[in-house]
């Protein structure tokens, strides 16, 4: 798969193609069903590949950075998954004050005509684009006669209501992982480099790898969860473990100790002799174990919760 970032790295002769656009954050189970059908649009069309075109940064960052949404999934993870959900080639083009400038038709002659040529166009009946927001399908259906492309808006699936990068993130903010790895067809992943802490779950008996829980990121709420830790890519010099790992996930300060900064801290279960700083990882959440974190009042308190956690996240992850 091809993963382009910006319209100049489009190869010149590329083309004709089946284009699909929109911010795709999280490549949702309604994201994963727009490429099936530009898929099958494609195929109807001869075979042409499909390209899923997205923004980075989102465009609420630039227009509108007080209600900028945290984000699902980063644009490399989000071209990744584009490219399993069926996309050929992925492009991410920067978005800026000079694009969001962009009459509709100027960017259907940039974008769509001038660099994809574009033979279909599959989207979601709900989308807009070019300056504050005038396109529509309309749009795009009028500019496709004239052109030469088609085009096909489609209603938005769902199961008890559309499945929405919206409605995830509110899933996410209220702990409810589960309901949003329904919506998303596969656990929520968040991912980071493993950071030095103070050190306090190993002195326990509980060695943690932590990261940051960045502020424009999607991260549950705070409590403790059940899931799987995976290393991406280890830090230099340390061994690479293949395999997912299962973890009992701590989001929050840690109060008991009088923490400030938020992070998502991940105790692989039963092992003490991983090698994980510096390493970047990606952390599933696959169920809540308890609520929002708990200040302790004493030491022994906290070791009896920390081995019921760990006990709980065993079980359900070997019922998974």
């Amino acid at each position: 798969m091809r993963v382009w970032h910006g319209l100049d790295e489009v190869d010149p002769g590329f083309g004709p193609s089946v284009v699909t656009i929109g911010n795709f954050d999280g490549v949702h189970r309604g994201h994963q069903e727009v490429l099936a059908h530009a898929k099958a649009r494609a195929a109807e069309l001869g075979g042409l590949p499909v390209v899923a075109m997205t923004f980075d940064p989102h465009p609420m960052v630039v227009l509108r950075p007080d209600r900028a949404p945290a984000m699902i999934s980063e644009p490399d993870q989000r071209a990744e998954l584009l490219g399993a959900a069926g996309a050929d080639a992925v492009l991410i083009l920067p978005f800026n004050k000079d694009v969001s400038s962009w009459s509709p038709q100027e960017f259907i002659d940039r974008v769509l005509v001038g660099t994809l040529h574009a033979k279909a166009i599959v989207v979601g009946e709900n989308f807009r684009f070019g300056h504050k927001a005038a396109g529509h399908v309309d749009t795009l259906v009028a500019a496709g006669a004239a052109a030469g492309f088609q085009v096909e808006g489609l209603t938005l699936a769902g199961d008890s209501q559309p499945w929405s990068s919206t409605h995830i993130r509110e899933l996410i903010a209220a702990g409810d992982v589960e309901g949003a790895a329904a919506a998303l067809g596969r656990p929520l992943r968040v991912t980071g480099t493993v950071v030095e802490g103070d050190k306090r779950g190993r002195e326990l008996g509980y060695p943690t790898a932590n990261i940051p829980a960045l502020a424009g990121a999607a991260v549950p709420l705070d409590g403790v969860y059940a899931g799987w830790l995976t290393v991406l890519e280890p830090a230099p010099g340390a061994p690479q473990y293949s395999e997912p790992l299962p973890a009992a996930i701590s989001v929050g300060s840690n109060p008991t100790f009088d923490g400030v900064d938020r992070r998502v801290e991940s105790y692989v279960l039963d092992r003490d002799d991983l090698e994980l700083y510096g390493a970047n990882i990606a952390v599933d959440f696959v169920a809540r174990l308890r609520g929002s974190q708990i200040r302790f009042d004493s030491i022994d308190d906290l070791l009896v919760q920390m081995k019921a956690d760990v006990d709980n996240a065993r079980r359900i992850l070997a019922e998974e």
